[in-house]
């Protein structure tokens, strides 16, 4: 399932930044590396701690609208 990211309010996309993928706002850090990271088994402490301009609010107001995303459709 792809999600429409563009009603999430901590992510953006920009043409020629990181190749218009979906980013944390403010950063160059792609959305689905949060998740890929949490598959993987990293913790959301390990993912901020690893990508430090990721805040923590922006991390779970990704995660929560993935979850609302996905419990919708």
């Amino acid at each position: 399932m792809v999600l429409d990211w563009s009603s999430c309010s901590v992510v953006e996309h920009v043409t020629g930044k990181v190749s218009g993928t979906w980013v944390f706002i403010g950063t160059r850090v792609p959305v689905a590396a949060l998740f890929e990271n949490l598959e993987s088994g990293a913790r959301l402490e390990d993912f901020l701690q690893w990508f430090p301009g990721v805040t923590k609010q922006q991390a779970e107001e990704v995660l929560h609208f993935a979850k609302k995303s996905v419990s919708v459709a």
